[in-house]
């Protein structure tokens, strides 16, 4: 956080830092009304999800404040990409506390003006609240996704084959080097906790995967735990060959180091890559696409039918032995 300084009273807050980050959007209103207006083009639906980040749970309290706000709205555009939606914009709203100085939410503001750019995806509206509570930080987002083509968790079958995209594992693999709990090369460190500090939704692999995916999600609380949940919605299982999942270089000298580090590899989260089925006779077309995106799509695994009672299920193997992670995946409860 920041020590006492200049604050700046909320609706001058508004006006100086969040108003600039609606790049024009007419349905922003100025950010001058109580509500916005999002216009569907017709044929489309309106896709919406929302997550909090509050500091010391889901962020270090002295991390960077540009790298939190980027982080609050990646994780919001993860959710989209594994619907195969493109962001429209996104509501704000900010919880701060007299610790909270303007120079803190100016490189804040900095941070998530960054990404508006980069994304295309303006500030809609919000609201902006003070208490003596932690930093927290509520993003609703919008997208829009063709009617009849979003990618959901409950389209599984048996025999399809489960893959990923990017790398699996840097982002817990990150916080643990941030807690002093995993010791790497500097070079190697720091790409792990930038990848745990700026997730990377995978918009572009979301919206090519519409029509080759049968089911989807992105993986925020655990491969496994991941995994397991679009196995329950579709009413599958699933086994994982552990040695297939995809590592960066920085998670294979830690694994390799500690094989132990596999369990916050499987379990860690903060991967914020997508999980998805597809039928065993696409893999040529994840290889095209995969070349097409420069982004590896690797099957980790296979999709099983479920015995009565067992939907859910995930079995991790390695060398063919069923090895159980010591951690289980994130639980908000």
């Amino acid at each position: 956080m920041t020590a006492n300084g200049t604050r700046r009273g909320e609706f001058q807050l508004i006006a100086d830092l969040f108003l600039p980050l609606t790049r024009g959007a007419p349905g922003a209103l100025g950010l001058a009304d109580d509500a916005a207006l999002i216009d569907v083009a017709p044929g489309y639906q309106l896709v919406t999800t929302t997550d909090t980040l509050i500091a010391g749970v889901h962020f270090r309290k002295d991390d960077p404040p540009d790298q939190i706000a980027r982080k609050a709205l990646r994780v919001n555009l993860s959710d989209l990409a594994a619907k195969s939606a493109r962001p429209i914009g996104f509501l704000h709203a900010l919880s701060l506390n007299d610790a909270i100085a303007d120079a803190y939410l100016e490189r804040y503001a900095a941070g998530l003006g960054a990404d508006v750019k980069e994304f295309g995806v303006p500030l809609l509206g919000g609201d902006t609240t003070s208490g003596p509570g932690p930093l927290t930080i509520t993003i609703t987002a919008f997208g829009e996704v063709e009617k009849g083509k979003a990618l959901l968790r409950s389209g599984a079958q048996a025999g399809d084959v489960l893959c990923v995209t990017g790398t699996i594992g840097d982002g817990a693999i990150g916080l643990a080097c941030l807690n002093a709990a995993v010791q790497l090369p500097a070079a190697l460190a720091e790409y792990v906790i930038d990848r745990y500090r700026i997730p990377q939704p995978r918009l572009k692999a979301g919206r090519a995967l519409a029509g080759l995916a049968t089911a989807c999600l992105d993986v925020s609380d655990g491969l496994t735990a991941d995994v397991g949940h679009l196995c329950k919605a579709s009413g599958v299982t699933a086994t994982i060959e552990r040695e297939a999942v995809p590592l960066s270089p920085a998670a294979r000298v830690a694994v390799a180091n500690d094989a132990r580090i596999w369990d916050d590899v499987l379990a860690g989260g903060d991967d914020y890559e997508l999980a998805f089925t597809l039928p065993p006779d696409r893999r040529a077309d994840l290889l095209r696409l995969a070349a097409e995106l420069r982004l590896p799509l690797t099957v980790i695994g296979l999709v099983h039918r479920a015995e009565h009672g067992g939907e859910g299920g995930v079995t991790v193997l390695s060398d063919g032995q069923a090895v159980t992670p010591a951690k289980a995946g994130y639980s908000h409860r």
